[in-house]
This record gives C-alpha cells, structure tokens and sequence, in this order.
C-alpha cells in the first residue's frame, strides 16, 4: 500500500523538521518528504491541509487488562482506543491475570497483539512472581520472550533487597527497571491526595512522601548498582526536585508523566469543579469516582512543578497510565473505588491544554510523545519516534484547532472512566498510520 499525506504541516522533532510539505508511505516505511510530492499512481491521498503530520505517539505505560476479565479491556479494544488517541505503539504493563511473570504469559500476549490489535503492542514484564514482591522473576528468560522492561506496576517492588537485585540483573539485559513508587507504609488505606481537599471531603489521604521516599530510595540503588531505572507516572513537586538532582549527577534515570497529573488537580474529585468549574460547594461523602487515580491527583503547586520539569526535559516523556475499569468499579464510595483514569483516547486534546496555554510549544510536546520514549525504549532502530525517509510508516494526524466534547459512551475502550468526561478539549486526533497501513481515520479527514 502506498499513502500520500498531502500539504500538512510535517512536525518531527528528532529530526529538526518543521514545514508545510508531503510525505509518502511506500511497503511499510516512510517513502518520501518533500515540499511537493506528485501522487504515486495506486497511492491513497489524505488531504492533510491546515492538520499536523508526526511520527506515531508512544505510549510507555498503559494497562490492557488482557488476559484478565474482558469486561474492563481486551487487546482489540485497547489498541482500538490507542489508535484512536494517535498512538501507534504501546507498551502493556504487567498486572493482569496470571501476570506477565513468565515467557508463556508474554507469549500470549504478543501472539494477541498481533491476531487482534491494530497498534504495536510491547510487553512490560514482572519483576517480581505474582507482582507479589517476594521472589524475582527470571528476567532473562522475559528478556529472551520480548519484554521491553520490567515493572511489578499497580504496586510498587517494596523490598529494598529485590529492588536492588533486579536493577543489577535488568542492567545486565540492557533494560530498565520502570518503578511504581509507592511507601505502603505511608500511602496504606488512604484514597487521595492528603490535603485541604480529603479532609473537605473526609477522605483519607496518601502523602507526597509516599511517593517521594521511594523516588529517593530507587535514585539511591541506581547509584549503587549502575542500573537502568525509569521512574513512571512522577506526581509530586518533591519527586521533580530529587529527580533533577539525580539527572544533574549523571544517574542513568528516566521518568514519564501522565497527561492528568501535567493538567488536573486534586480539585477535580470535587463534583462541582469537575471541567474546571468553580464552586464553594465542598460537601462530605460526595465526591466524583472518577478522579481516583494512584498516584493521587495532586495540587496546583505539584502540577506546576511537574509541567516545568517536562518542559525543562528533567521529565523525560508522557505517557498514558491508560487505566480502564468497569462502571461498578467506580459507582461505589470513594474509598472502594477502584484507582485509575481510562486515558488514551483524551491524551493529546488535554495535553494540547499546555501548547494553547503558552506553556509548551507544539514541537516540544510531540517530542516528548514520540522520540523522547523511543529513547527510553533504547531501541531506535526499532521504534525511532521519527519520520524520517527510511524509518516505519508510523505517522500520526491530528487536526491542533479542533474543539471537541469528551463523551465516554462514544470511547472504543471498554473502560469509560474519565473526570474529563463532558469537558470540552481543543486538539484531535484525524488519523493514526501504523506500519503504513491507516489504523484509525477520522469522519472529518479527507482521504481519496
């Protein structure tokens, strides 16, 4: 199959590209780029006119749930939904069940990804057997079955010898440990962030520094061991802080941050300030499910930090924490609810909240959706984050003006947990091109 993306604006940050021209997918990979490209006879044409062309988003973290009960996610659904949100390669986490703790598990997975998904699917596996963080996982054998990195994610590896222990032999591998950091000790029975608003709310709260003390610890290890270490899902403006003085000392530690904790706040679990409302209204025992997310939400203050440290680089990437659930998982009390906000097919036109707010130039945020995790992944040859003549076909279109409303019955995923369910976001996904093939086109795009 041939495509021609004509007259958009081409954005590719690795290679310092920034122009209004063509670009042509032959066999796979990307043909050609030009500033005028006369259409290949049998070639698709997609009038890309007034829209933004770039390399495919990659998705560090995100949650499958397959194999697990189908009623939360399946491999189809989750990479329907990820090409809808322009992501053209994601990697699943391992919590799911049986975990992806042995070659066999991952071997089902990957043979699912390619039967039924439309998006590069690239599997996370344990750390520890069971993600129970008692005995480690032979990582070697994980290695040899595909695994990108190794994650006991939805908990944290809480052992301080085995944390150790793993980065030493995933160091050997060449792959990272990607940690959860989470202190139970500190975080245990609590729902949200511990602050003004759980005690509004009677709520009970998870502190910043159960996050921030296990930031510390991993930092630490790495020191000790030399190993690989990619800190996900950063919240607090102390983790920011720790993680700069670590990057500044030559430690080789990554991090991510979700699109929720760059753009929402604690404040959201407040129903009358859900879609940025304001009200004074803070009534105990009521409160909106769908803004449990582990980490919490977090404060103004918090998500200030963490935005200046995307845009400083000192957090490296964006990635999703894609988490879905069934509508009984959070039509409960607050404190039974399950964590996790469903979060790929809203990412870019939230995050596009920080390009219009004056805050990140469009540039810097498609790195940090596309070469900046390809870095982490470590395997350009691979997974570049480019468009580049050569690279793959992965190309993601997405229209940067358009005002769309989030309605969550109308998400491909099976999970609709979203705060911005309702809210109205600027920035759209029109189409997501994986392996040259078009995974996803949206009604409004022209394509001949």
């Amino acid at each position: 199959m041939k495509i021609l993306v004509k007259g958009g604006r081409i954005i590719d940050p690795l290679a310092g590209l920034d122009f209004i021209g063509d670009l042509l997918i032959e066999n796979g990979r990307i043909a050609g780029l030009e500033r005028n490209i006369d259409k290949p006879e049998g070639a698709r044409e997609i009038n890309a006119a007034g829209l933004v062309v770039c390399p495919g988003f990659i998705d560090l973290h995100c949650h499958l749930r397959d194999p697990d009960p189908e009623d939360k996610e399946t491999v189809a659904t989750g990479t329907a939904a990820a090409a809808r949100g322009g992501f053209t390669t994601i990697c699943a986490m391992p919590n799911t069940r049986p975990a992806m703790d042995n070659p066999e598990v991952i071997g089902l997975v990957t043979r699912k990804a390619r039967e039924e998904g439309i998006v590069k699917v690239l599997p996370i596996g344990a750390v520890t057997v069971g993600r129970e963080g008692e005995t480690m996982t032979d990582m070697e054998a994980l290695a040899r079955a595909g695994v990108i990195g190794f994650s006991d994610d939805g908990s944290p590896v809480w052992n301080d010898g085995i944390m150790r222990a793993a980065l030493i032999r995933a160091a050997a591998l060449g792959l990272p440990i990607m940690n959860h950091c989470e202190d139970l000790s500190l975080s245990h029975g609590g729902a949200m962030n511990d602050g003004v608003v759980s005690r509004s709310l009677g709520l009970p709260g998870v502190p910043a520094a159960a996050e921030e003390s296990m930031v510390l610890r991993d930092i630490n290890l790495v020191e000790a061991t030399g190993g690989l270490l990619h800190l996900t899902h950063l919240s607090t403006a102390g983790s920011v802080e720790i993680l700069r003085v670590a990057k500044e000392r030559g430690l080789r530690v990554t991090a991510e941050a979700t699109p929720h904790h760059l753009t929402i706040t604690e404040e959201w679990a407040i129903p009358g300030r859900a879609r940025g409302g304001r009200t004074d209204a803070v009534v105990p025992g009521e409160y909106n499910t769908t803004a449990k997310v582990n980490p919490p939400l977090r404060t103004d203050r918090d998500v200030e930090a963490v935005v200046q440290a995307l845009i400083d680089g000192v957090i490296d990437c964006i990635a999703t924490d894609h988490a879905p659930h069934t509508a009984g998982d959070k039509e409960c009390s607050f404190e039974e609810a399950a964590f996790g906000i469903s979060g790929l097919e809203v990412a870019l036109g939230s995050l596009m909240s920080l390009v219009h707010g004056g805050r990140l130039d469009l540039p810097n945020l498609i790195e940090r959706l596309t070469a900046a995790p390809a870095r982490v992944l470590g395997i350009p040859d691979r997974f570049p984050g480019s468009v580049r003549v050569g690279s793959p076909g992965d190309v993601t279109i997405f229209d940067p003006q358009a005002d769309w409303v989030v309605d969550s019955t109308e998400f491909v995923s099976r999970g609709k947990n979203t705060p911005l369910d309702g809210a109205t976001l600027k920035g759209r996904v029109r189409a997501t091109i994986v392996d040259g093939s078009i995974a996803y086109r949206d009604e409004a795009l022209n394509v001949d």
